[in-house]
């Protein structure tokens, strides 16, 4: 197979990662609605990523409440386009 990335290849990984591709930062509340997943689901995920550098999570008060900012890294940035590359080249030899 080609080079796939098995951390960013399960399904709610590459989703993480191609909602997070379009913006500098989004707030965990907005990708977790995007998913459809519950808190636990999307914050197993997210520490998978993260552990492989590929996301960074920033908490920040918000109104007096604590809100978590979710944003691509550049390693992270790089490994998707990697991925969706990988993706094509499978794609294209159908």
């Amino acid at each position: 197979m080609q080079n796939l990335n098995s951390t960013i290849h399960a399904p709610n990984r590459l989703q993480i990662c191609s909602i997070l591709s379009t913006s500098a930062e989004l707030e965990f509340r907005l990708i977790k609605e995007q998913l459809d997943v519950s808190d636990s689901v999307l914050s197993k995920h997210l520490k998978v990523l993260e552990d492989a550098g590929y996301v960074r999570l920033k908490k920040r008060s918000e109104f007096g409440r604590p809100r978590t900012w979710i944003s691509l890294t550049s390693n992270g940035r790089k490994a998707f386009e990697e991925h969706l590359e990988s993706l094509k080249a499978i794609v294209g030899n159908l």
